[in-house]
């Protein structure tokens, strides 16, 4: 294998768009809760690390579902990286994530720990089961604790922003499952979206995000403001849109990525609204 394909399949199984976004997502609320530039920075080292972990571990324990069904945008399918390469790379961020982590700060580094061990555990089986939408709810409901927990005087978040968090994992879970429903059925993977099927999922998908944007509208102190009624307009337009799409016909049929888009920008709105909530958070977390 040509060393450069070999970095590029490593760096691709690590599904950078989903660390990338992250990433920057809690960088953000923590720049916004008041955060130092240099605790920022930490946070973000942290939690790449462990978004890089998950990501990898991924990969390496679906590398026989992918290569099975000859998924060419799977770098261990298309023979872009080895398993074993991926599965070592996975073990070297998850080691980098704990030191990272603490140095954040006890509280919130055992916050940030609790949901990567909830995304590896979702890899490496309840993927599979009913209870598939739970790592989600779990990982992304701690989110806001582990931005306010490294604060001065290591505050709880408020319950608004923990529902809001836990909502958006539950509608992360679904939008990241939905375009791949059919295959997943095919190759035994049973979690709640592929039991539900991709109708049902096309019309509940987006209640989770559209729950998120409420909350973050309603929940903090104050009134809605202009911001907040025209996130939610555009929310339940787009959840109407995305309940409305006819069906595709056929797997990667024309018009089948229009829920998986539709609830992206849902997804979007609903980050937004979080981070621009930042310094509500961290001032009503006590």
């Amino acid at each position: 294998m040509v060393e450069g394909m070999g970095v590029s399949g490593v760096v691709r199984a690590s599904h950078p768009e989903a660390c990338g976004v992250v990433t920057v997502l809690v960088a953000a609320l923590a720049a916004a809760s008041g955060a130092s530039a240099a605790h920022c920075v930490l946070l973000a080292a942290a939690v790449l690390s462990g978004q890089l972990s998950v990501g990898w571990c991924n990969d390496a324990v679906d590398a026989p579902r992918d290569t099975a069904a000859a998924r060419r945008d799977k770098p261990l399918a298309a023979g872009g990286a080895g398993r074993r390469a991926i599965a070592a790379a996975a073990g070297c961020a998850l080691a980098a994530c704990v030191p990272l982590s603490l140095a954040v700060g006890r509280l919130a580094g055992a916050a940030h720990l609790a949901g990567v061990a909830a995304a590896w555990a979702y890899n490496l089986g309840v993927k599979r089961t009913a209870a598939s939408w739970l790592p989600y709810a779990l990982a992304f409901g701690l989110l806001p604790a582990v931005v306010t927990l490294g604060l001065p005087g290591n505050p709880w978040p408020p319950a608004w922003a923990l529902a809001a968090g836990a909502l958006l994992g539950v509608g992360a879970h679904v939008t990241n499952v939905l375009p791949d429903i059919d295959a997943d059925l095919a190759a035994g993977v049973r979690g709640l979206p592929q039991r539900l099927g991709r109708r049902r999922c096309r019309v509940l998908g987006p209640l989770p995000l559209l729950g998120a944007s409420a909350v973050l509208v309603f929940g903090p102190p104050g009134p809605a403001g202009p911001a907040g009624w025209a996130a939610l307009a555009l929310t339940g337009t787009l959840a109407a849109a995305t309940t409305a799409a006819p069906a595709a016909p056929a797997e990667g049929a024309a018009g089948s990525r229009l829920p998986f888009l539709t609830t992206l920008v849902l997804a979007l709105t609903a980050v937004t609204l979080l981070v621009l909530h930042g310094a509500s958070l961290a001032a009503r977390g006590r």
